[in-house]
């Protein structure tokens, strides 16, 4: 992994790769201002939204990709995937949580606050992928579904490299005693990435989001498999969070861009 000057991070299994081009930016760089500062790109937060387009355009120089590359969707914690084949306007995203593209030019971006970004290529064939993976898009398949559409456009599983960028640890999050639930009816293997809240007696947990995310990233046969060390909720002066900003009581909360593209 590498960190250039607290604005991007990289994953060497991504880094890697010929032909492909990925970052995960913090929040530092941009030009918005009180709790977006600074480099906040989610067009959904009550941000300016010109500072927001100034700080996407930022990002996308930062991840060195093309001016006018970047896509986004409307994210809403769901399995859906879409296909790419050229930028779409802001107002035309569509409501999925991960995108796929053979394109080369395009930038696929990922934004989150505590949930984990995930980026994956197969170089050899051509085909990027990536995922907004909060605990309901995991659960409910977003994973296996962005590696199916890569798939479909040529890629192999066993090539694919998939990094896992800074969400929320499971020092961070804290969830009550029904969380559980639907990852045990899932696997009950699953109870390995919850455990005890420390100093609680009301059966809450602290769940591994980042350690559930790369299981079954895993258990799809990738290549390989890189995730960050860092936590979004306890870093920040690095990161965005949103569980952090509702626990300080702060009406809104900015987003990190996570991007990947083809040369």
């Amino acid at each position: 992994m590498t960190s250039g000057a607290d604005m991007t991070i990289r994953l060497d299994a991504l880094a890697e790769l010929p032909g492909v081009r990925h970052a995960f930016l913090t929040r530092a760089g941009g030009v918005s201002e009180g709790i977006y500062a600074s480099l906040n790109c989610g067009y959904g937060s009550k941000d300016e939204p010109e500072r927001v387009t100034e700080n996407r355009a930022r990002a996308v120089a930062r991840a060195e990709m093309p001016p006018g590359s970047l896509v986004t969707a409307y994210q809403v914690h769901s399995a859906r995937v879409a296909r790419v084949e050229k930028p779409w306007p802001r107002e035309a995203a569509p409501q999925v949580d991960a995108m796929v593209t053979d394109r080369p030019g395009i930038a696929l971006g990922i934004l989150t606050a505590d949930c984990a970004p995930v980026l994956l290529a197969d170089a050899e064939a051509g085909v990027i992928g990536a995922a907004h993976a909060g605990w309901r898009g995991a659960v409910g398949g977003v994973l296996a579904a962005v590696v199916e559409a890569m798939v479909a456009l040529g890629a192999r599983p066993a090539r694919i490299r998939a990094g896992i960028g800074p969400c929320i640890a499971q020092d961070s999050y804290e969830v009550g005693p029904e969380f559980p639930a639907p990852f045990l009816a899932e696997d009950p293997g699953n109870a390995a990435f919850f455990r005890p809240s420390p100093g609680r007696e009301d059966g809450r947990f602290l769940f591994d989001l980042p350690g559930y995310v790369a299981a079954r990233l895993r258990a799809l046969g990738l290549g390989a498999v890189e995730r960050t060390p860092h936590d979004t909720c306890a870093e920040a002066d690095r990161f965005f969070s949103y569980r952090r900003a509702t626990l300080r009581g702060e009406p809104d909360y900015g987003r990190g861009l996570s991007v990947i593209g083809l040369d």
